[in-house]
C-alpha cells in the first residue's frame, strides 16, 4: 500500500489502515521535508508566532509506516504499477492519492518579491516576520483564507487592505443575502475592504488596482482559491473532472484499478445532494480515509456520502457550516445578522440541507445531526432563535 500525500488525508489513511487491521506494508510519501503537520494552525498560532509547528503526534515507526519525505510525485504508470517520484519509481499494489490542493496563482505575480500564498508551513514561516514588524499588507481575496489572515494580521498590528473582485466577501461560497453582513466585520477589525475591483499588476512594494489606484504593500498575500494538485497525473489515464479533481466513485475508487483518491484532490458523488461534490476542507480529509481503509480490508459496504463540515475563526467570531445549500429552495434566518451570533438555515422541500452558524455552536451541532437524518423543519419554529433546532422538527 502506497499513500502519496502526507497531509491530513494521507496521514489519516495510513493510521486508519492500521486501525482496521491492515497488516501489509504501508509507504507514506510527502513532498515537503517537514514531518506531517496539521494545516488549520497555519493561519493562526503559527502565523502569529505563538506556536512553532503543528506536527501530528503520531509514531509512524510504531505503526510500521515507512515515511518518506521530500519526494514529489511526478507521474503514474498504472500498467507497471509504479508511482514516479523525484527520487525514482515506487512500486505499489494499491495506491491512495492524497496530494491535496495547491493555491491559485495571481496572474503576473510569479517571481515578484513579497507575494505570498498561505498554504504550507514554509508559507506561514515566511509571513511571520511581516506580522512581527507590523508592515503594510495587501490581501487579495476575501474568502476564508483572506479573512483568517486578515484577522491575524490586524491582531499583530499590521495595516491591512483587502482587495476583492466581487461585490462582497465569500461571493463564490455564500449567497449575497448571507455574506453581505460579513462586510462589516473587516471595518470592525480596522482593515479596509475594497470590493468590486481587481488587481491589474503587482510591483515590488506596490499593488496596482484595475481602477488605477495604487496601494503600498510590504507584502501581498494571495488567497483566491485552490485547485486539486493533480497536474502530475497527466498521461496516466486517470479520470479527472473539469475542475481538475480526480472523479472518485462512492467508495473513493478512481477509474484505475486499485487506485483510490481522498481529500482535496478528489470529488465524489453524493446521493444525499444528487451531485458530485469537491470539498476542500479539513473534515473531508479526516473522514474519507475511513472509507478507503474499509475497502482495503474487504469491507465493501461503506459508501462515502458525508454531510460536509468546516469552520473558520475570523474577526473574533467562530463560523461553522454544515451541509450543501446548492439545491436549497428556502433560506431561514435565526437571529440578527448584525449581531454577534446568528444562523442561516437552508431547506429543500422543507428538509434541512445546510446551515451556517456564527457564534451559535449548538445550532451547528444539532443541525448537523438533523441534516444526516433528513429531518423536515417547521419554518416558523426554525426562524425563532430561542427555539432549539431539534425542537423545530415536524
Amino acid at each position: 500500500m502506497v499513500v502519496v500525500g502526507a497531509g491530513m488525508a494521507g496521514v489519516r489513511t495510513a493510521v486508519a489502515l492500521r486501525e482496521k487491521g491492515y497488516g501489509g506494508r504501508i509507504t507514506l510519501i510527502g513532498a515537503e521535508p517537514h514531518p506531517p503537520y496539521d494545516r488549520p494552525p497555519l493561519s493562526k498560532a503559527i502565523l502569529l508566532g505563538t506556536a512553532e509547528g503543528s506536527a501530528f503526534d503520531i509514531d509512524f515507526e510504531a505503526l510500521s509506516v515507512d515515511l518518506r519525505l521530500g519526494l514529489e510525485a511526478t507521474g503514474l504508470r498504472p500498467s507497471d504499477r509504479e508511482l514516479d517520484t523525484t527520487a525514482g519509481p515506487v512500486p505499489y499494489d494499491v495506491l491512495v492519492i492524497a496530494t491535496g490542493a495547491e493555491p491559485a496563482v495571481l496572474p503576473g505575480t510569479e517571481g515578484v518579491p513579497g507575494v505570498h500564498p498561505l498554504r504550507t508551513l514554509d508559507d506561514a514561516v515566511r509571513l511571520r516576520p511581516v506580522l512581527e514588524r507590523r508592515r503594510e499588507v495587501v490581501v487579495v481575496g476575501a474568502g476564508w483564507i483572506g479573512a483568517e489572515f486578515t484577522t491575524a494580521a490586524r491582531e499583530a498590528g499590521c495595516v491591512v487592505t483587502v482587495v476583492e473582485a466581487a461585490d462582497r466577501p465569500l461571493a463564490g461560497v455564500l449567497p449575497a443575502e448571507v455574506a453581505a453582513p460579513m462586510t462589516d466585520w473587516y471595518a470592525e477589525s480596522g482593515a479596509e475592504l475594497l470590493t468590486g475591483t481587481g488587481v491589474a499588476a503587482v510591483e515590488p512594494g506596490t499593488v496596482i488596482l484595475a481602477d488605477g489606484r495604487r496601494l503600498a504593500a510590504d507584502a501581498v498575500v494571495v488567497g483566491i482559491g485552490a485547485r486539486p494538485a493533480t497536474a502530475w497525473l497527466a498521461g496516466s489515464g486517470i479520470a479527472l473532472g473539469a475542475d481538475g479533481s480526480i472523479t472518485a466513485d462512492e467508495r473513493l475508487r478512481t477509474s484505475l484499478p486499485d487506485v483510490y483518491a481522498v481529500g482535496d484532490c478528489a470529488s465524489f458523488p453524493s446521493a444525499r445532494y444528487g451531485e458530485r461534490l469537491l470539498v476542500h476542507h479539513w473534515d473531508n480529509a479526516l473522514q474519507g480515509p475511513l472509507t478507503v481503509a474499509a475497502q482495503a480490508v474487504g469491507e465493501t459496504d461503506p459508501v462515502y456520502d458525508p454531510v460536509p463540515y468546516f469552520w473558520s475563526e475570523q474577526f473574533g467570531r467562530f463560523v461553522q457550516y454544515a451541509g450543501h445549500h446548492g439545491a436549497a429552495d428556502t433560506l431561514v434566518r435565526r437571529g440578527d445578522p448584525a449581531g454577534a451570533s446568528w444562523s442561516a438555515v437552508w431547506l429543500r422541500d422543507g428538509v434541512l440541507v445546510a446551515l451556517l452558524a456564527v457564534g451559535r455552536p449548538r445550532d451547528l451541532a444539532q443541525g448537523r445531526k438533523l441534516i444526516e437524518a433528513g429531518a423536515r423543519l417547521d419554518r416558523e419554529l426554525t426562524a425563532d432563535p430561542a427555539v432549539p433546532l431539534r425542537k423545530a422538527v415536524r
